[in-house]
């Protein structure tokens, strides 16, 4: 089987899914630069560390126990909690912590990994993730333009996050099985 061009493949799937996707068809430009970086890293083996902000802490839940529910017929990923390789993680402040804890990482992991931030623009929790030019971001209220940008004051803002996820995750798959070009 051929595969598609991971931009035309998003665009499809979401015109797919009807009225409940049709918020993102205008972002899907933001969508799949961000996202085809991200899988192409997950394509080549490296570990996903996520990391959200507190009011985010159920989707970071949510998304370590879906991502690889034995329901899936897929491979197992790689991926960990910031907060499972550091406890203290809410108590880094400043460049040198950071520079710490990312040594830690970056020896456990041999520089094969990356982060996924979902979160507001101005934690602290993210400032990690925006020093690696290899992070995949899913942010609110701020513009950065190797970032999924979001609004935190969307009243629809959990329902979209689900929605992404579920489209990410039905992207992973479609990467893993040669459906898409990511690259």
């Amino acid at each position: 089987m051929n595969s598609t061009d991971f931009a035309q493949w998003s665009l499809d799937t979401i015109r797919e899914e009807g009225a409940c996707l049709s918020w993102l068809e205008e972002q899907r430009f933001d969508w799949t630069t961000t996202t085809s970086q991200a899988l192409e890293q997950i394509l080549l083996g490296k570990t996903i560390i996520l990391i959200t902000d507190e009011k985010r802490k159920w989707l970071e839940s949510y998304i370590l126990s879906s991502i690889n529910t034995k329901l899936l017929e897929r491979p197992l990923l790689p991926i960990v909690s910031i907060y499972s390789l550091y406890k203290h993680y809410n108590y880094v402040n400043g460049g040198d912590m950071i520079d710490v804890l990312e040594d830690m990482i970056s020896i456990s992991y041999k520089d094969d990994y990356f982060f996924w931030y979902i979160g507001s623009g101005d934690d602290k929790r993210g400032d990690i993730a925006k020093r690696k030019d290899n992070s995949y971001f899913w942010i609110f209220d701020e513009d950065n333009s190797n970032a999924f940008n979001l609004k935190s004051y969307d009243k629809s803002l959990d329902v979209k996050l689900l929605q992404l996820y579920r489209l990410f995750d039905a992207s992973l798959n479609a990467a893993m099985f040669g459906e898409v070009d990511v690259n």
